[in-house]
């Protein structure tokens, strides 16, 4: 088979829900990993992983930081991060909560200073899209409740949801509004060019959801909705992010705005994916699917060509779906089976 779209036009096609020539393929994968995969190909950088794969890989773009200067090791929000050698690779763990020590919004007010976009340069977007025409785009998008964490440590932020609701609120809301400001003028900087946004937040763990969905539908989903609005006005896609056993709150999402669920976790409770097709796949694109915690790490190359057909039977059935795994390839998965991965779906995605 020949292709007949380039990677924006397929997606494109799948999110408008039109044919494309084939299934769209994504690319999630830790630094580690896609060391490893490189080598095993024997490609010199990333993007000729991305073409000897056929991987889709969508363009980040976004502004640069030119605020006030950042210690090392701290971010703009004043949290530290150090990195963890877990043996195959590092990742970045916060130890320093700058808003863990207040008791009240009162305190926060008087001490702590907020972001602002004010502190980047947009001025630079357009210039990244120059020799990416044929990619797809995304730019902006929210996480606040991540960052909330990274603000008042992990297990405070959560206790503040019935303890200090107003304190999440406050924070909320400085952290939404600088995500929505951002957005806008990212939008601005290359009007209709954007294809989607990544609107997210991790609501479900393996068996259930992490917050009671009084407290989702309270402190997020209205803020997600606000954010969903803009992209839908700037003419983009919202790419919703939610790990884990999500499906109570998937008609909450798409009543709201979600146009693509990532990552599809179908080994998660309620997650399965024939139920998922069937109850929402005419009204919204299911993005991943591709087991990253047993079938790619642990699974034969036999597993992962199953998984692959079963994923595009299920999910990819009458359109409606990008292939990608669940969420970043780890570096204990074999590049063998990575390359199978999307060796299977180039092969056997065609439409």
């Amino acid at each position: 088979m020949k292709e007949t779209m380039t990677p924006k036009e397929r997606w494109l096609a799948v999110l408008r829900r039109e044919k494309p020539d084939r299934v769209p393929m994504d690319y999630w994968g830790t630094d580690e990993a896609t060391q490893a995969v490189m080598r095993y190909l024997g490609c010199a950088t990333a993007d000729e992983l991305f073409a000897q794969l056929h991987i889709d890989r969508p363009l980040d773009v976004g502004p640069r930081y030119v605020g006030p200067p950042i210690a090392p090791g701290y971010d703009m929000y004043g949290c530290h991060h150090r990195y963890i050698d877990y043996g195959t690779g590092v990742y970045s763990e916060v130890d320093y909560y700058p808003l863990a020590r207040y008791a009240s919004v009162d305190e926060i007010e008087a001490t702590y200073t907020w972001p602002t976009p004010d502190w980047f340069d947009y001025s630079i977007i357009p210039v990244q899209l120059k020799g990416n025409e044929h990619r797809p785009v995304r730019g902006g998008g929210s996480e606040p409740f991540l960052t909330y964490t990274h603000l008042r440590g992990m297990e405070q932020a959560y206790m503040d949801l019935a303890l200090n609701p107003e304190m999440v609120h406050y924070c909320l809301d400085k952290l939404f509004d600088f995500a929505y400001e951002n957005t806008r003028r990212i939008y601005e900087q290359i009007p209709g060019q954007v294809t989607f946004s990544y609107v997210a937040e991790d609501l479900g763990s393996q068996e259930r959801l992490l917050f009671s969905r009084k407290h989702i539908r309270e402190f997020l989903l209205p803020r997600m909705q606000r954010m969903m609005a803009l992209v839908h006005e700037g003419g983009g896609y919202v790419f919703t992010h939610s790990d884990g056993a999500v499906r109570p709150v998937i008609p909450d999402l798409i009543e709201i705005g979600m146009d693509v669920l990532n990552p599809v976790q179908w080994r998660c409770q309620g997650m399965e994916r024939a139920g998922l097709k069937r109850d929402f796949g005419d009204r919204v694109i299911f993005h991943g699917g591709v087991d990253n915690q047993q079938t790619l790490p642990f699974g034969s190359v036999a597993d992962v060509q199953e998984e692959v057909r079963a994923n595009l039977a299920v999910l990819g059935a009458g359109g409606g779906y990008i292939l990608a795994p669940c969420h970043n390839v780890q570096a204990v998965s074999p590049p063998e089976n990575v390359v199978t991965m999307y060796e299977t779906g180039y092969h056997e995605g065609w439409l």
